[in-house]
């Protein structure tokens, strides 16, 4: 007997943590039960050869939003090879209309509703034992009966957490990839776009075990562990004692990855954060909007001020990585609210800021809602906004090429100093990454895969166009971004020849291509600190040199240690 668990995942570096906590839970049965991962890169053709050589006796699906429409395609096909096989599918994509996706795909025995592992449990006893057992005593399901009609079996009781077998002892299956981890389940917010509002009440897993687990992520050196806690720090002790024995066990070396509300965070625990090795821990904090009505709408809690103070609070400490996301479609929030919203957050100089799309998730109360909000989404995954009662799909055009834009040049990390400097061009941030890109496409750059270089050399046809009285200044500016990110293979065209500076260099980069030294006719400390326009220092009339060691780097940002390098003359 062999019971085959699917995943999906939407990039090689992801791991399926349902897949190997059904398995964990089902342990006595494991030895039947495999595990096959794959990823939307993958053709279906490619997916459902490899699912077919695998001869399974039980084939199940893990559906989300991104992979859904593989999973639909393959059970179509693969019951056409295997007609014997039973199918069954279960996660938030197939659990909130199970009774429609199973009207759609007949093929399919069943559905596991809810919460899987101790349902998915009873259904390996049930395949593997051959006991008297009938599907319809099996809590948590959804099934297809032989006369064609539907049985929706008793509701499952919530597990607790503390049952749940650790499930990475092996570690090998998850090189060089994320590990995910829990603990807690449930959310104590209800905001309305949001999937787990749905499930009242919080369970965590004791801290004795969730310890013991860490020590295992530590001792074996693991990159980085993301927790999937909804809202990790919705209990101050729990939530404390954690990243207290992450400071206290650190390696120097794992990452840790939190989603938190801010505004909750005390003085005791932005201390504790204070106090952490740069790069021990980073924080995804979701502001989604700061329009007043839109909070109120969404039936979302957030103290906006706490939350500005507590990430001007943590950025300042310099050790913490901080991603802070917005949701562009929420009710109420028009073009103009959001603009105003995207300046506030970007105000707050997040390491990342994620700019997405309100998803209208089925089982949602957004989703309930779509008639009252006029909202018209994608018919298929990912069910992406379109248009709203409040916002039109040119505008949300216009914010695509703002998250384009975004990504490329701010979340990158990549040009930094420049667009720093041309921040102080526009009063919102926003009409920024806007025009920059309503200039891709007016060119006819967008949907093309551009070099690093290419991107520096489309920002200077930019800012000729609209700041053409300081080119020299960002041309400097980019080939400082360029050096402090990585010691270029071939030079920028638009950098001095350094041919004169040949001896000077010797004697500052002895190691090579771990350093790199490099003359500027401006100041760039000047401008870094400068708020203004008028701020900009005019050019010098002697160089500055600016050392990069390529050896010593920012724990958070990865970017070269900078020096300027005193008493050099050209």
């Amino acid at each position: 007997m062999k019971i085959l668990l699917t995943a999906i995942n939407a990039k090689y570096i992801h791991s399926n943590l349902a897949v190997y906590s059904l398995r964990a839970y089902a342990r006595e049965y494991q030895k039947q039960i495999q595990i096959a991962e794959y990823t939307i890169n993958h053709r279906v053709e490619y997916l459902l050869q490899e699912l077919y050589k695998q001869k399974p006796d039980v084939l199940c699906f893990s559906c989300y939003i991104w992979n859904i429409r593989y999973v639909q395609e393959l059970i179509t096909e693969f019951h056409k090879l295997l007609p014997n096989v039973p199918i069954w599918v279960g996660g938030p994509e197939v659990s909130y209309e199970s009774e429609a996706f199973l009207r759609s795909y007949p093929m399919v025995t069943g559905v596991m509703i809810g919460e899987g592992e101790a349902t998915f449990r009873e259904l390996c006893s049930y395949y593997i034992e051959h006991k008297d057992t009938q599907l319809q005593q099996i809590k948590g399901l959804l099934i297809r009966t032989r006369q064609g009609t539907f049985v929706r079996t008793a509701k499952r009781e919530l597990l607790d957490l503390n049952q749940l077998p650790f499930c990475y002892e092996n570690l090998e299956d998850f090189n060089n990839r994320m590990i995910y981890y829990e603990t807690s389940r449930g959310c104590p917010y209800s905001c309305s776009y949001c999937l787990s509002s749905i499930e009242k009440g919080l369970r965590f897993r004791s801290l004795e075990r969730v310890k013991q687990e860490l020590q295992f992520f530590l001792d074996h050196q693991v990159p980085q562990v993301k927790f999937v806690d909804r809202t990790f720090n919705c209990n101050h002790r729990h939530c404390t004692e954690i990243w207290r024995y992450l400071k206290e066990h650190d390696n120097g070396i794992t990452n840790f990855h939190f989603e938190i509300s801010a505004d909750l965070l005390t003085e005791e625990e932005l201390s504790l954060i204070a106090s952490l090795r740069p790069g021990l821990i980073q924080l995804e904090i979701g502001v989604q909007s700061t329009y007043g009505p839109t909070i109120q709408e969404i039936c979302r809690t957030m103290n906006l001020p706490r939350l500005e103070t507590v990430v001007a609070q943590i950025r300042q400490a310099g050790n913490i990585h901080q991603h802070l996301d917005l949701i562009a479609g929420l009710p109420k929030e028009g073009f103009a609210n959001f603009k105003e919203s995207f300046r506030q957050v970007y105000a707050m100089k997040p390491q990342q800021l994620q700019l997405g799309f309100l998803k209208v998730l089925k089982g949602s109360d957004m989703y309930r809602l779509q008639g009252e909000y006029g909202i018209v989404f994608q018919e298929y995954p990912p069910y992406e906004v379109r248009a709203t009662r409040w916002l039109t799909y040119e505008e949300i055009l216009k914010i695509k090429l703002v998250e384009e834009m975004l990504e490329v040049y701010y979340n990158s990390g990549q040009f930094e100093l420049t667009i720093k400097v041309l921040e102080l061009t526009e009063e919102n941030p926003f009409e920024l990454f806007l025009n920059l890109g309503k200039f891709y496409e007016r060119r006819g750059l967008l949907a093309i895969s551009h070099s690093r270089m290419r991107r520096c050399e489309i920002l200077l046809d930019y800012i000729e166009e609209t700041d053409s009285c300081h080119q020299q200044l960002y041309q400097e500016t980019l080939t400082f971004d360029l050096y402090q990110r990585e010691n270029m293979k071939s030079r920028p065209a638009w950098a001095p020849e350094l041919s004169t500076f040949k001896e000077i260099s010797r004697t500052y980069c002895k190691k090579g291509k771990l350093s790199h030294l490099e003359p500027f006719w401006y100041d760039m400390e000047m401008i870094r600190q400068a708020k203004t326009l008028t701020d900009y220092p005019d050019k010098n009339e002697t160089c500055n040199f600016y050392l990069f060691c390529y050896q010593q780097r920012n724990a958070l940002t990865k970017q070269a240690q900078v020096t300027r390098m005193e008493g050099i003359e050209c």
